[in-house]
């Protein structure tokens, strides 16, 4: 593994030195077949480009890799600098950033530090299943918390909940906003392309339970499948059952597939829908993203649907800043940028893409 390629160009070194690196592997059901590869990292806070679209500017991201296997995850390509593949290593080989707590702690506490509003599972999800085990979020939660600074949350785990008193606790300090990730509701799908998420009853019961304790969440409904969750029955069955679960808004995104994620997925697709494999190679013939028209179809259905069902598209009094359409920006652990070796406040920008 080549941690090296962690840094910025060659020339501003590793994020980390090889020997600070730990591996572990764990011989319980949940964890087989999973090495952690524990780390302390130099910096957490990462800069979104000044030239990003994003509606935040600074992003955590406290683990690399995600054992929530989903088939289509844009955020595969990263671990092909590591010299790992961005299939099975993606969803089994895990990089822990273990003092990600304390080091959030110093960076809030420096003078350069201006309180900005803070993005959190804009890369791979921070309450995925090794969340579990590691707990770093509620110190990320409580640092924020201790500095009144405004975060968001994305998320499709439904472990969040263990850290609802210090949401809680934050809201009441500071701007707090949470969103889900729900892209349909069909069990087999499911089952096929997110197999170590919560489903996606669970998903919205997170929402329910969310709401009920005052915390407004939105979900971005994502990613619509092309030919498979996007006809009109099924979005308007999503989007019911996103509204009944006390979403603020709904926000679609389609698909898109970018190198890594791309071949990963089709290799899927051959597998289990081989007729649509000529389908999506004509849709997605211009690139990684599908037509304008379509995702603008999808985005008028979806809109349609949340109107009638009273939660109302994104930009409503509950839009989480987390939530908004992917700009094309290459991810933050890219070669060129400097994901966790940025000191807050200084001008090179790490580069983001939102799930």
């Amino acid at each position: 593994m080549r941690w090296d390629r962690l840094g910025h160009d060659d020339a501003a070194g590793a994020l980390f030195g090889a020997d600070a690196v730990t591996s572990r592997t764990f011989d319980t059901p949940e964890f087989r077949g999973i090495t952690f590869h524990e780390i302390r990292a130099r910096t957490i806070l990462n800069r979104v480009p000044g030239a990003s679209r994003m509606p935040f500017e600074w992003t955590i991201n406290p683990y690399r890799g995600c054992t929530h296997a989903c088939v289509y995850c844009f955020a595969r390509k990263t671990h092909s600098y590591l010299d790992l593949d961005t299939g099975r290593d993606f969803d089994s080989q895990i990089v822990v950033k273990i003092n990600a707590p304390e080091l959030l702690r110093r960076e809030l506490a420096s003078p350069r530090w201006a309180g900005e509003h803070v993005a959190m599972g804009t890369n791979v999800d921070c309450y995925q299943r090794a969340e579990g085990r590691y707990r770093l979020m509620p110190g990320i939660i409580a640092a924020l918390r201790d500095r009144a600074n405004p975060f968001s949350i994305l998320t499709k785990g439904s472990l969040i909940l263990r850290d609802l008193e210090l949401l809680r606790q934050a809201a009441r300090v500071t701007d707090v906003s949470i969103a889900l990730s729900v892209g349909f509701t069909d069990g087999e799908m499911w089952r096929s392309v997110e197999p170590g998420t919560p489903s996606p009853e669970t998903r919205l019961a997170v929402c329910r339970t969310l709401a009920a304790n005052d915390i407004p969440t939105a979900v971005l409904m994502a990613p619509v499948l092309p030919f498979l969750t996007d006809t009109p029955e099924q979005l308007r069955a999503t989007v019911r059952a996103i509204a009944a679960a006390g979403a603020t808004s709904i926000t679609p995104l389609v698909l898109h597939l970018r190198p890594g994620a791309r071949e990963w997925y089709m290799a899927w697709l051959a597998r289990n829908h081989p007729h649509l494999v000529r389908r999506y190679e004509a849709l997605y013939a211009g690139g990684a993203y599908a037509p304008t028209w379509y995702q603008r179809r999808v985005t008028r259905h979806v809109h349609e649907f949340a109107a009638e069902f009273g939660c109302g598209p994104a930009g409503g009094r509950g839009r989480s800043r987390g939530l908004a359409a992917d700009d094309g920006q290459p991810d933050g652990d890219e070669p060129g940028t400097v994901p966790d070796a940025q000191a807050p406040g200084t001008p090179e920008p790490t580069q983001l893409t939102l799930m």
